[in-house]
């Protein structure tokens, strides 16, 4: 069953576009990740989910269906019960979210009365049961600690579990493990992927991880210059990736072997300002052919069982 599907979704910085003909769906209980460079349009992307877009970004066409229902014609009153209750953001910076002046006990029960209908008592059962979900020790003595006495990785165990105290079904993780040491980062993705397997929750990870990826995704997107570039099956992907930018992606990531030097991608991704015809990937691309790949903008189409990617030559 597809718990979120993105339609062709098209997004305008004012004349400069952003986001191309967007598709993504998004299967219950599955971990779907999109993956890509830093100004790529993966944050917009699940940030138009949410409806959280800046001001100056205008959606001009497509669909965003949360089990069936288009999000983009509900009125703000609506998303706002829906944000947090139904759909969750797990941010790159845990800080952002928590509120300096209050202790994470007195916003968790806030959240709680903010989506349910249940006492203070009740609520502050309710925080206790998810602070023990999410591992966190001590957990009488946390309830009183302010933000700023918590480390980074139990800030966002804190954000955590204010998504499985209001039952979210969908929890987008933006870039969750960025500002975190490499153990804490296996500890939150492994909780992550314990809520996914435990509760059935779907969930959207925003990564430029590919490594992190691989160990945790059931599926990936690839995002190009607001486009999305391949689709399949994480093991699919990882075994034999089409598109030219994945594999190069995939090339610079630490091999095993120390024989073997670093692939780097030269240049940078465009900005939305700039205007290149053809695929947005040609000017950077080692498979580029002149006067096919500058001239036509490729589509996404399925080039194996599930398996999709945007190339007019691979």
């Amino acid at each position: 069953m597809n718990i979120l599907e993105i339609k062709n979704l098209s997004l305008f910085f004012g004349a400069y576009q952003a986001l191309y003909d967007v598709n993504l769906t998004l299967e219950k209980g599955v971990m779907h990740a999109l993956a890509g460079e830093s100004g790529c349009g993966k944050t917009l992307t699940a940030m138009s989910v949410m409806r959280l877009i800046p001001k100056a970004a205008n959606i001009t066409s497509g669909e965003i269906l949360f089990h069936g229902e288009n999000l983009l014609g509900y009125k703000e009153s609506k998303m706002q019960e829906l944000r947090g209750n139904k759909i969750a953001l797990i941010p790159q910076d845990p800080m952002t979210s928590l509120n300096p002046l209050y202790t994470v006990g007195n916003q968790l029960v806030e959240a709680i009365k903010a989506h349910s209908s249940v006492t203070e008592r009740q609520a502050l059962r309710k925080a206790r049961e998810v602070m023990d979900m999410v591992r966190i020790p001590e957990i009488d003595k946390k309830l009183d600690f302010y933000p700023h006495e918590f480390s980074g990785g139990m800030k966002q165990r804190i954000i955590i579990a204010m998504a499985l105290a209001c039952n979210a079904e969908l929890i987008i993780a933006d870039e969750p493990t960025t500002a975190l040491d490499v153990t804490i980062q296996k500890q939150i993705m492994d909780l992550i992927n314990e809520i996914k397997e435990d509760f059935g929750t779907t969930i959207l990870l925003i990564s430029h991880d590919l490594a992190l990826v691989s160990n945790y995704a059931d599926y990936i997107s690839v995002m190009y210059a607001g486009h999305i570039v391949e689709q399949a099956a994480s093991k699919d992907f990882f075994k034999n990736p089409i598109h030219p930018y994945s594999i190069a992606l995939l090339n610079s990531l630490p091999s095993k072997n120390p024989a073997l030097k670093l692939k780097t991608i030269e240049g940078a991704p465009p900005s939305i300002q700039e205007k290149i015809f053809g695929c947005k990937f040609h000017p950077r691309c080692e498979f580029f052919q002149q006067g096919i790949c500058d001239t036509k903008e490729p589509e996404l189409i399925e080039k194996k069982l599930r398996h999709f990617s945007a190339c007019l030559i691979k």
